[in-house]
């Protein structure tokens, strides 16, 4: 899912095409993306786009009028921006709007469609869909260890919840966490202010550094290459690959669909952190170190 860097130069490179320009007309390949009925999706046409803004993980167009285009692309949607006029694409294609200069679509590849748009009236409405968790990036220390330690939860977990931190999700957390050098199964009730400072500044160190390399990565094209796995990347994505601080291969903890990447000698102090499904399956036989894991290796 893309998540605050993403989002953020998505939005640097739609104000450059559409702020200030008119919304000619909206045009909706699924029925399903749009999720309001009033007011209906033609009032947003004829506007002129005032305003652009990152709500979470949400893209919100502001329209004249005190309209408010919000898209979510979940997983797998994105962005793309084409001339003016162009057709929406095959089956993946879920929507266009079209501006005198071009056309920005919308696609969403796979079968579960999740993405989805509303059409809210009114600063009221769109502050319904403020998840509320904190900016980072605009909050100081004190704000930071509020969010963080008012509730006892993984620090995994709760860079991943959407009502305690804005636009982080599970590649940046990863990401953080590495910077960090902590555990993300460390309780966020248990950390020290040391441990939460240092937190702090990895968090804005993390995501101030990837906002800078999309924009170097996208330039003055449209960003196409939006992706939660990255070759540059510490750990993220990077299960069995050498970490690149200390060279140790990277693990991995699966929960569901989701999986959390780490370094056992940068985060953990060499310990292996329990996988539900090989745990489980191995049991006592499960490793607790690296030493263990190389051990195991070798007898197989």
């Amino acid at each position: 899912m893309p998540e605050l860097p993403d989002i953020t130069v998505y939005i640097e490179a739609l104000e450059r095409r559409i702020l200030g320009q008119r919304l000619q007309k909206v045009r909706l390949a699924s029925p399903f993306l749009l999720r309001t009925a009033v007011p209906p999706i033609k009032t947003a046409e004829g506007r002129d786009v005032v305003a652009l803004r990152r709500l979470g993980k949400r893209i919100v167009i502001g329209l004249e009028g005190d309209l408010w285009l919000v898209l979510h692309l979940m997983i797998a949607g994105r962005l793309h921006w084409r001339p003016p006029g162009a057709a929406l694409q095959g089956k993946v294609g879920l929507a266009a709007f079209d501006f005198a200069e071009g056309t920005l679509t919308l696609t969403e590849a796979g079968s579960k469609k999740r993405a989805s748009l509303y059409l809210l009236e009114g600063e009221a409405a769109l502050a319904d869909h403020d998840p509320g968790g904190l900016e980072v990036m605009a909050a100081g220390l004190d704000a930071f260890s509020e969010a963080l330690t008012a509730r006892n939860h993984t620090v995994k977990r709760a860079f991943t919840d959407p009502k305690i931190f804005s636009g982080i999700g599970n590649a940046y957390s990863d990401e953080i966490l590495h910077r960090a050098g902590m555990s993300p199964v460390a309780m966020t009730g248990k950390l020290s202010p040391a441990e939460i400072e240092r937190l702090y500044q990895a968090t804005r160190a993390a995501l101030a550094d990837w906002v800078e390399r999309l924009r170097k990565d996208a330039g003055k094209g449209f960003p196409e290459k939006v992706t939660a796995f990255r070759k540059d990347m510490a750990v993220h994505g990077r299960y069995g690959q050498p970490c690149p601080v200390c060279g140790t291969k990277v693990q991995r903890i699966r929960h569901a669909s989701n999986e959390t990447n780490y370094c056992p000698r940068c985060q953990t102090g060499g310990k292996l952190l329990a996988d539900r499904s090989l745990s489980a399956l191995l049991k006592k036989d499960w490793p607790r170190s690296i030493e263990e894991l190389e051990q195991l290796r070798g007898k197989r």
